[in-house]
């Protein structure tokens, strides 16, 4: 019977139980704990990648399941050219642009949790103050820059959560969307760009996404 891969059975796991390439033999041998690491070493990254893709709670569960499930049967196909993260990120990703193609763009709520590259820059373009006016106008700003964000096709979406978001290399980032590191330079220029540009009309927002080498 295949695991049940909802996040409750990765509880209590440790994180640090083996490499991955170890976790990953152990996994062909059927040790489930040894996957059931795999999955909580990656799990809660790779489900804030599909949120912000998808901006859908319920899909991006899905489609997290669906990816760690078909990494365990396919496992056997897992050659280690490259690491397992890059692999998973890989099924989900383009799983997750594939349902996105399929679908008419939905304006998620955002929860506000963590930090993110996009946070800080706005967080920079902005004096520190304790005033609650100024709170409001900040989360705002955050706000419109996630729902801006959202506007953009799905290729430059994805380009840039992987790298202003979860700052992923750019080799990473074209091993997993199976694209030339050049593409995905010039995707994320224009993400960038496009991005500043939707931005431009409310208080210069876009200004503090210079392109980052």
């Amino acid at each position: 019977m295949v695991q049940d891969f909802s996040p409750k059975l990765t509880e209590g796991l440790s994180s640090e139980s083996g490499s991955e390439m170890d976790l990953v033999s152990r996994s062909l041998d059927g040790d489930q704990d040894a996957f059931g690491i795999l999955i909580a070493q990656n799990q809660a990254r790779l489900f804030h990648v599909l949120f912000r893709l998808l901006r859908d709670t319920e899909d991006a569960q899905d489609i997290l399941q669906e990816a760690f499930l078909n990494a365990f049967l396919n496992l056997g196909k897992f050659q280690g050219h490259s690491k397992f993260s890059t692999w998973i990120y890989r099924i989900a990703v383009n799983a997750a642009i594939s349902h996105k193609r399929k679908r008419k763009p939905v304006g998620g709520q955002w929860d506000g949790g963590g930090k993110d590259n996009l946070h800080e820059v706005l967080a920079s373009k902005c004096k520190p103050s304790d005033a609650p006016h100024f709170q409001m106008d900040t989360a705002e700003k955050r706000n419109e820059v996630l729902r801006t964000l959202n506007t953009l096709s799905i290729e430059h979406r994805s380009v840039l959560i992987l790298k202003d978001l979860d700052n992923l290399k750019y080799e990473t980032i074209a091993e997993i969307l199976n694209v030339p590191i050049g593409t995905v330079r010039s995707r994320l220029n224009r993400a960038r760009a496009e991005l500043r540009q939707r931005l431009s009309n409310s208080e210069d927002l876009g200004k503090g996404l210079e392109a980052k080498q």
